[in-house]
């Protein structure tokens, strides 16, 4: 369908598009002429054409204010990003606590503009479960049965996102190749579904992480076993675990019904779901008591539990993309406002 761009030469503003041989003339006045054409009768495709014509025409002459645009953005994203890392490094505490608002706030505000009301549902029911649990964690003093009831809720969210992801990721790699026509479903249905359910599992898999982080400092603290900084405020025996504070029924050398009994290398043992939840969904690569180093390679010898420290690893990464990004560039058209940048 051919497209041809003409400027009025005695009015600032106007313009005519062609398309399909109709000259469709559009400015800042209002014009009755016999051959403009209502825009409700065009395709959706002519509309695209007619709003891709319209933004050339604006923008047509201006390209020392668009580099000086990209110019702002570069400088911008580099200055956001040392100030973050020094942030991050000086106070992980307000740090983390100030993305994680972002993180919880920032989707919320972009789906309840465009109305997406399946995310709404989720995100609804993923905040009040979510605050319970978090209510309990943060009881003192704290209940016996809390520190499973946590790791269990975050465990079973972040298998959940897992799965999730690799779906959605699995069913825009299907459509790339095509297999979507084998079942007959249109390539934009097959698309917007996988896309959904991948940002469906790396949203909540990040959100549900932070959250356990925050959880895991909470209940360690309480039981007295950990401290973020100083000593333990008790001393551990050999038959209790550090992370949820609760006898340890089951040997190392036993193979149990329901969990095995877990030995860092600092010979400190704990329960094996205790442990796990620890070190993939709280985050913490340090044993509960002595914070000596943890050997994740030696701790997921089995292939199938890498992937998920490496997409543990991937939701960190991501989290600055959500939470930061859209402040960023908001900030950056707030600087491209002021200077008159359009």
């Amino acid at each position: 369908m051919p497209s041809k761009l003409t400027a009025l030469p005695k009015m600032a503003g106007v313009f005519e598009v062609e398309v399909d041989g109709v000259e469709h003339d559009h400015g800042l006045g209002h014009h009755d002429e016999p051959n403009q054409v209502d825009l409700s009768h065009l395709s959706p495709e002519e509309k695209w054409r007619l709003e891709h014509a319209r933004m050339h025409a604006k923008h047509k002459g201006h390209e020392a204010m668009h580099a000086e645009m990209v110019l702002i953005l570069i400088v911008t994203l580099v200055i956001a990003q040392l100030v973050l890392v020094q942030w991050k490094q000086r106070h992980p505490k307000s740090y983390n606590l100030v993305t994680l608002f972002q993180m919880w706030v920032v989707p919320l505000y972009f789906t309840t503009k465009l109305h997406w009301w399946r995310f709404l549902v989720t995100w609804l029911i993923f905040s009040v479960v979510t605050a319970y649990v978090t209510y309990r964690a943060t009881r003192k003093p704290l209940e016996c049965t809390t520190p499973r009831l946590v790791y269990k809720w975050f465990l079973l969210l972040y298998k959940i996102s897992y799965a999730t992801g690799i779906v959605g990721y699995s069913v825009v790699m299907f459509t790339l190749f095509g297999i979507n026509l084998i079942f007959r479903i249109k390539p934009e249905d097959a698309m917007d579904f996988g896309v959904s359910l991948l940002f469906y599992g790396l949203y909540y898999g990040v959100l549900g992480r932070d959250f356990a982080e925050m959880c895991a400092d909470f209940m360690a603290s309480t039981v007295g076993y950990y401290s973020a900084s100083g000593m333990p405020t008790k001393h551990l025996s050999d038959s209790i675990c550090a992370v949820c504070g609760q006898p340890i029924l089951v040997d190392v050398s036993e193979e149990g019904i329901i969990e095995n009994t877990y030995r860092l290398s600092c010979n400190h043992v704990f329960h094996e779901f205790c442990i796990r939840g620890w070190c993939i969904v709280g985050k913490k690569q340090i044993c509960p008591y002595c914070k000596e180093k943890v050997d994740l390679k030696r701790m997921f010898s089995n292939p199938w539990e890498k992937p998920h420290v490496m997409y543990g690893q991937l939701l960190d990464w991501l989290r600055y993309l959500v939470a930061w990004q859209p402040v960023i560039i908001g900030f950056v058209q707030g600087i491209n406002y002021i200077l008159g940048l359009e």
